[in-house]
C-alpha cells in the first residue's frame, strides 16, 4: 500500500473547516501528488456545509476544485468529511460515491473522516477510509498517525497547534467553503490564503 503523508497546510484546513462548522456536516476534498510510491497531500479543498448531498453545487465545487489543483499541477487525490454527530465516524454514502469518483483519476486516492470526539484531544483525530473493490473501509493496519503507519502527518504536533490557531487566533472564523463563497463571492474557498501559515 502507498504510503500518505499529510502536510501542516492540509490538516490545519481540515481542522478550520470542521471547527467553523460544529454542528453541521462538513466535505472538502484533498489536493496532492505521488512520488515513488508516496503520496504528499499539500492542501485541501472545502467544499459544502449546507448542501453536503450530490448536488449541482457539489459538482460544480468539485469540478472547480479539480481545474484548481490542475492549475498548481496536483490532482485530487481524497476526500475529507465531518459528520453531523460527533461520534459518528461513518464515510457517507455521498462521501463514497466522492471518493469512488475521485479514485477514477486517481487510484489511490483515499478518505479521511474527521473523528469529532476526539478533534481537540491533541491527536490526529482522522480515520482514513480506503477502497476495497467497489467499497471503502476504516484502514485497518498499524493506527493511522501514529509512528510506523502508512498515514503520516508532516509534523506530530499539528493537532496541537491547529488547536491552538483556533482557540488564540480564531483562524478558523476567517476560513471559508465553496457555500460561504456562493453567499459572499469574495471569499476566497480555493486557497484561503487568510488561513495559509508563513511559518509552516
Amino acid at each position: 500500500m502507498s504510503q500518505y503523508s499529510l502536510s501542516a497546510q492540509a490538516y490545519f484546513k481540515i481542522f478550520f473547516h470542521a471547527a467553523k462548522h460544529p454542528q453541521s456536516s462538513v466535505n472538502g476534498v484533498l489536493l496532492g501528488k505521488e512520488e515513488s510510491g508516496k503520496i504528499s497531500i499539500v492542501d485541501a479543498v472545502p467544499l459544502l456545509h449546507h448542501w453536503t448531498s450530490l448536488s449541482p453545487m457539489m459538482e460544480i465545487g468539485l469540478d472547480l476544485a479539480g481545474r484548481h489543483a490542475e492549475s498548481l499541477g496536483l490532482s485530487l487525490v481524497g476526500y475529507y468529511q465531518a459528520c453531523e454527530r460527533i461520534d459518528d465516524t461513518a464515510l457517507a454514502p455521498v462521501g463514497e460515491r466522492v471518493a469512488s469518483k475521485l479514485k477514477d483519476g486517481f487510484k489511490n486516492a483515499v478518505a479521511l473522516v474527521i473523528d469529532g470526539e476526539n478533534l481537540a484531544s491533541g491527536e490526529a483525530a482522522l480515520i482514513p477510509y480506503v477502497s476495497q473493490g467497489t467499497t471503502w473501509r476504516p484502514y485497518s493496519g498499524e493506527a493511522a498517525f501514529t509512528a510506523g503507519s502508512t498515514f503520516q502527518l508532516a509534523s506530530p504536533d499539528l493537532p496541537q497547534r491547529a488547536i491552538a490557531l483556533v482557540r488564540e487566533q480564531a483562524l478558523h472564523q476567517k476560513f471559508g467553503d465553496f457555500d460561504d463563497h456562493l453567499e459572499d463571492v469574495t471569499i476566497d474557498w480555493l486557497r484561503n490564503t487568510a488561513c495559509v501559515l508563513s511559518d509552516i
